[in-house]
């Protein structure tokens, strides 16, 4: 059934027609933000493509570019590195499509003569699933708190492993003051949660939030936590390390300022 799959390049001439990230609506914020990220980092080699099944529908997502321009908190210059890989929606699991596109994702690294692959992973929200990677023969080459994890497959063998970053305690009590939200474009999704989370910070707990825009792969991988496109600093604290809904920022607060 997987042969039948076909992908397609997310660029300026496709854009329109496709769903980004499962967001259809053209005034969607976070979807008018993504466009002109995309397009910025074009530059640096970013890849998006989406999966079409049989039917022409779409049915998967996959984001990747070489390893020194990642929006990650990792060095893995020399390596082909994913931002994204997920399927639309249920019934687009378990039918291959992950695999179908991690290895859209092999052979360009191989035709780039790079080192091997590189994405990061964890069981919590907003990053990819482990088992496809394991599946296709990724391996664990390190790790950072709480739960993040960072697979390779390495293409040259005598290759040096990729890494995280670290020093994310030191990163992290540089925003000692009241509330910071970071955040970027390369997310669709981050501009709903941002803006919500910065009107309620204001209305209900009196708070007005520092705005952080990463803006650049530089200032993603030296972001105070491995995802590095989304976080919440309270006070010096790092209070969520992933997008997170109005409803969970509320109980986060109402345990921060009791």
């Amino acid at each position: 059934m997987t042969h039948s799959a076909r992908l397609v390049d997310v660029d300026r001439t496709t854009f329109d027609a496709l769903p980004c990230c499962g967001i259809k609506s053209a005034t969607h914020a976070g979807r008018r933000e993504k466009y002109c990220w995309l397009q910025a980092n074009c530059q640096f080699g970013l890849r998006a493509r989406t999966l079409l099944d049989p039917e022409g529908e779409p049915c998967g997502y996959i984001e990747y570019l070489p390893g020194e321009f990642a929006w990650r908190g990792v060095d893995a210059s020399g390596y082909m590195f994913i931002h994204c890989l997920w399927n639309h929606s249920k019934r687009h699991q378990h039918q291959g499509w992950g695999s179908v596109m991690v290895e859209a994702c092999l052979n360009d690294a191989k035709k780039a003569g790079m080192n091997g692959v590189a994405v990061v992973i964890r069981d919590g929200p907003w990053l990819a699933d482990g088992r496809v990677f394991l599946a296709n023969g990724f391996e664990l080459v390190d790790t950072a708190p709480p739960d993040y994890e960072l697979l390779i497959r390495k293409l040259k063998a005598s290759a040096a492993d990729p890494s995280f970053k670290g020093g994310w305690d030191e990163k992290v009590k540089a925003y000692s003051r009241g509330l910071t939200i970071i955040r970027s474009s390369q997310c669709p999704h981050i501009a709903k949660f941002a803006a919500e989370i910065a009107e309620t910070a204001e209305q209900e707990y009196g708070i007005k939030a520092r705005m952080v825009e990463i803006k650049s792969w530089r200032d993603a991988q030296n972001a105070p936590t491995p995802h590095a496109v989304f976080a919440l600093i309270y006070k010096g604290r790092l209070v969520a390390d992933h997008q997170i809904s109005r409803t969970r920022f509320r109980n986060i607060m109402n345990k921060c300022v009791t």
